[in-house]
């Protein structure tokens, strides 16, 4: 086997291993969420434990790839692909079956979250190895590293990019999480099996690969001075993990609101920014081998990267808010709508401004300086690898740092910084970051002159990145005096129309995506009254999401009701809520934050729902976009059987049903069911509907009182009860497949027909 082959085979090897890695990262951060949450800590720590894997993998990988012969290499490397493989086909059933239905509910939840997250870490370790063991079988000289490295670490990130992007719209869309794990294992092992080919064929003398090898040992240096010992190396290239990672944070914050987010706004995410650093890695391994001052160009490129994101947020937010010409005043438009763009996979028939938001937007943002990053790794290997007898370690060394600094960016970003500073003053402070870089670039005899102007231009540019509030209502299409902005790790709130009159109501939108409405009135009111009129004593009441608070406070209108929690993921919802009425007080709200029956929880429903000891009477979630990120979550069966555990006896569950597909899972998990056109309930038992009770609890002085404290006439929502009510016959069980929402197939969230 020639050496040309040897390498072509590897670079299609690490090109399915990167896309199968990147599958699993998608199915599994969905399923383990479903175990441990969604809160913030609980994607921290997952995120957290799937890098902490992968640089353990690294570092281990680098240290024994220096002491292996070539077959010993990629054997290791088939290994590695059989061991991740094999952890893909067993996850779903050991989320599922062990950790969802025992584990979840018989430990405490940081326990059941630490357990969790600790799985990943063999089939991540293993991920880790690979580069390593490859690097070394292919660099047969210490001139090819920056070509052979860079060459691996593109072709895997651009595999990486098609699995979170194709490997989404496509493979899950149709198969779901769980067949595609099983699609992403038939690729590791069909890696495994080349591999093991590959290994047979090097254990035979003579072969071009084993000559290469053995006869390159003592290769020229042909590293460029840097004046940087390793150990500064791997500081400054966790310094770039740190910062890699903390941008794409806040790139995710940013799509979110500007794609209103869907199940694929991460994946595309992911994709964008994954291709870009594959590119740029495929692109500076040529340009790396032939640079006289690889030290510069990688200072260069890395302190590039956070100031061309500061600016080109800059100009989006300039664009955006006093931009000129009819295309943005579109973008403006649709920046302020209600509704987001649907999601469609056939592009041609998206509309020429829909196609720019959903592609050329991401690409503007996101790109140029993921291709940076990319271009800058060729130029560090060029840089330190100076004994090919150690490249493996220094390989394996360089991407611990760098997968260090990206869990600590994770963990700062994600947990702190946005909390603190929000993502305008996080963006400033990644920004002021490329001071290190220019600092050592500084070194290699920059004169002062230029220092100066270098340091006056990076001010400059932080200086200009727009405030909170001027960013997000200008990224919700509103001026900055008629906007309330909250902002939090978990996530992000804003209010428009928010002036101190209610000359117009009030838009809530929450991460992007209109929510509701103050005044309250309509569709969340009727949701929420629903079970107050049907239920003859609801105590307890359970609502999942806030919203403007309109589905929680309509649910509370019961005399009977003790206590009403509502339970909000996004921490800066209530707070937002409240400055509202500061602004401009209203009835419903004042009851909402004043009346000692409600409970506010900030934290993942379906986990609260899951760790309840107390049972309930009602339990229901506000209306939520079937389309939406994590959607799923509250229209699978998995979950309704979870709500029907719950409840107490003669206790009501009750959603809204905007699909089909959403009503008959919905029915397929409760003995008794009803529907008053879109909305669905559910029961233990009968469900009671007595047409003279009702009229009665619709016509009691307390209850009437209670709704017109928030201007609300219940009469006609009474009388479309009564004149919508439909018992439904039961059982639903002989429903096909492809009628049912799963945990591992969520169809409505993910758009199949």
């Amino acid at each position: 086997m020639t050496d040309a082959v040897t390498r072509g085979l590897a670079l299609a090897l690490f090109f399915l291993s990167g896309f199968a890695a990147l599958l699993y990262q998608v199915v599994w951060q969905r399923l383990l969420t479903l175990v441990t949450g969604l809160d913030l800590l609980s994607v921290t720590t997952i995120v957290a434990a799937f890098m902490l894997g992968m640089g353990l993998g690294n570092l281990a990988g680098g240290r024994w790839a220096d002491r292996m012969s070539p077959a010993t290499l990629l054997g290791g490397f088939a290994v590695a692909e059989l061991v991740i493989g094999a952890s893909a086909l067993f996850s779903a059933p050991l989320y599922q079956d062990f950790f969802y239905r025992e584990v979840a509910t018989a430990l405490p939840a940081p326990a059941v979250l630490v357990l969790a997250a600790a799985t990943l870490l063999v089939p991540t370790f293993c991920m880790g190895l690979t580069l390593p063991l490859l690097a070394k079988t292919l660099t047969t000289r210490l001139d090819l590293a920056p070509d052979r490295v860079g060459g691996l670490y593109g072709w895997n990130t651009v595999g990486a990019a098609l699995g979170a992007g194709l490997g989404t719209a496509l493979l899950i869309r149709r198969v779901g999480y769980g067949d595609a794990l099983l699609a992403g294992a038939i690729l590791n092992g069909v890696a495994a099996l080349v591999a093991c080919g590959m290994a047979l064929q090097a254990r035979a003398p003579g072969t071009a690969t084993q000559r290469a090898i053995t006869s390159s040992a003592t290769a020229a240096d042909t590293t460029a001075p840097t004046g940087l010992t390793l150990r500064g190396w791997t500081a400054l290239y966790f310094l770039s993990g740190f910062i890699a990672l903390g941008l794409e944070l806040v790139w995710f914050r940013l799509l979110g609101a500007l794609l209103k987010p869907t199940a694929f706004t991460f994946p595309l995410l992911l994709c964008f920014f994954l291709t870009g650093v594959g590119l740029g890695s495929l692109v500076g391994r040529r340009l790396a081998a032939r640079s006289r001052a690889p030290f510069r160009r990688f200072l260069t490129l890395q302190a590039a990267i956070p100031l061309y994101a500061a600016l080109s947020v800059t100009a989006l937010t300039w664009a955006a808010a006093d931009g000129p010409g009819d295309a943005l005043a579109r973008l403006r438009e649709y920046l302020g709508s209600y509704e987001p763009i649907a999601f469609r996979f056939d592009f041609l028939a998206l509309k020429p401004d829909q196609l720019a938001f959903y592609l050329g937007l991401p690409a503007v943002l996101i790109l140029p300086p993921t291709l940076l990053m990319g271009l800058s790794f060729p130029y560090m290997q060029r840089c330190v690898q100076s004994d090919l007898a150690t490249l493996g370690s220094r390989v394996g060394r360089l991407q611990t740092a760098n997968i260090a600094g990206s869990v600590a960016g994770v963990v700062a970003v994600g947990a702190l910084l946005l909390e603190i500073a929000g993502t305008a003053g996080t963006l400033r402070l990644l920004a002021a970051a490329s001071l290190v870089f220019l600092y050592h670039l500084w070194t290699q005899h920059t004169r002062v002159p230029v220092r100066a102007a270098v340091v006056a231009g990076v001010a400059a540019c932080i200086v200009a990145v727009p405030g909170t509030q001027r960013l997000w209502s200008a990224l919700h299409g509103t001026p900055p005096d008629r906007a309330i902005v909250g902002e939090a790790a978990s996530g992000l709130s804003v209010l428009t129309n928010a002036a101190a009159d209610f000359s117009a109501p009030t838009t809530v939108f929450v991460n992007g995506i209109g929510q509701s409405w103050v005044p309250f009135g309509g569709g969340h009111t009727l949701l929420g009254l629903v079970p107050v009129l049907l239920h003859p004593a609801p105590r307890e009441v359970l609502v999942i999401g806030l919203g403007s608070g309109d589905t929680l406070f309509a649910a509370a209108g019961n005399p009977a009701t003790v206590q009403a929690t509502g339970i909000e993921i996004i921490a800066a919802q209530l707070p937002t809520l409240r400055r509202l009425h500061e602004r401009r007080p209203y009835g419903g709200l004042e009851a909402l934050l004043s009346d000692p029956r409600f409970h506010h929880v900030a934290g993942d429903g379906r986990g609260f729902l899951m760790r309840a000891t107390r049972r309930y009477d009602v339990i229901e979630a506000d209306a939520l976009r079937p389309g939406s990120a994590y959607a799923g979550n509250l229209y699978s069966r998995e979950y309704f059987e979870l709500v029907r555990s719950r409840l107490a006896p003669g206790g009501l569950a009750v959603t809204w049903a905007p699909t089909q597909r959403t009503r008959t899972t919905f029915h397929s998990a409760f003995p008794f069911t009803a529907s008053i056109d879109w909305i669905g309930v559910g029961s233990n038992e009968p469900i009671p509907f007595d047409p003279a009770a009702i009229r009665a609890r619709a016509a009691d002085p307390a209850l009437t009182a209670w709704y017109a404290r928030a201007g609300i006439d219940i009469g006609p929502m009474a009388a479309f009860l009564l004149q919508e009510f439909r018992r439904l016959p039961q059982p639903w069980d002989a429903a096909p497949p492809a009628a049912i929402n799963t945990d591992l197939f969520p169809r409505d969230e993910l758009a199949v027909p």
